[in-house]
């Protein structure tokens, strides 16, 4: 692994989270959207839980609220896309998804230049508003929004349990509160669809393992070498990425408004990064 390129690595990382969402979705029809984000979570935790193995034996009432806040953020965030993935393409819905980070960049703010970038992704909001999707699927939309919200709060809940626990211990915790938090919701379309063809089993491991073990280990490599500026511009091609791959594997196409769209709030996120960094007095290059 140390002779592939740090960018190929991120790069990796987010081509397999896009794949595994867009695997889970052809696979809807037999367990639903909540049941799908189930099956993930599930095997997703349980995979982290016994190669990690979390000591949690002497953590403090404040690091066990930071790791339940944390879990509660990413149960949201990934029951919201798949619900949203259930009615608009994955291109739109991960777009639509961005603003939230993109958002909570912005709100640190307070440089006119940045405020350039609000306008530009305001832009793509706007043509997305007036796009087929939005017109003809409001509540798919709705979904990702909610979607971007609970990311921004994932940032901000991982910052502060990235702070107060050492190592990964709270993310492994995060992740087993995310699995509880979205087992009333689709544990029975889960296990029916289980039930009915346990092969799916398979296809869920498969689709955990790309969308949560794979691309965690794949970024803490890349961030080990290379900076973080750099790190964030190649996030920032997420929307793409997932278009790629909704049009691959799933035949989802985009209109030219959602296309510019997608631009637009790439675009924004990539110049957003990069003035975050100057504004640390970083190098730009």
């Amino acid at each position: 692994m140390n002779r592939v390129p740090a960018p190929l690595l991120a790069l990796t990382a987010m081509v397999s989270v896009q794949l595994g969402a867009a695997i889970a979705k052809t696979h809807f029809d037999d367990v639903g959207a909540v049941g799908a984000a189930t099956l993930r979570l599930v095997i997703g935790a349980v995979v982290l839980a016994l190669v990690i193995r979390p000591r949690v034996r002497h953590w403090t009432r404040a690091q066990w609220l930071g790791a339940v806040g944390l879990g509660l953020a990413l149960g949201g965030m990934n029951v919201f896309i798949y619900l949203s993935f259930a009615s608009i393409p994955i291109g739109v819905a991960v777009t639509i998804e961005f603003l939230g980070p993109l958002a909570l960049s912005l709100v640190h703010t307070r440089r006119w230049r940045d405020a350039l970038w609000a306008v530009l992704a305001l832009a793509g909001v706007v043509l997305l508003g007036v796009g087929p999707t939005a017109v003809t699927e409001v509540g798919g939309v709705v979904w990702a929004v909610l979607a971007a919200g609970c990311w921004a709060g994932y940032i901000v809940m991982n910052r502060h349990v990235g702070a107060a626990i050492p190592g990964v211990d709270g993310l492994v915790v995060s992740m087993v509160v995310a699995m509880l938090v979205s087992l009333p919701f689709g544990l029975r379309s889960a296990v029916d669809g289980v039930l009915r063809e346990p092969t799916l089993l398979i296809v869920f491991g498969a689709v955990a393992v790309l969308s949560s073990v794979l691309p965690y280990a794949l970024e803490m490599l890349a961030l080990r070498r290379m900076p973080t500026r750099v790190f964030g511009v190649l996030q920032s091609l997420g929307p793409a990425i997932a278009a790629l791959a909704g049009l691959v594997v799933l035949a989802e196409g985009l209109s030219v408004l959602e296309t510019v769209a997608l631009a637009c709030v790439t675009a924004a996120s990539v110049g957003v990064t990069l003035s975050a960094r100057r504004r640390r007095g970083g190098p730009v290059g």
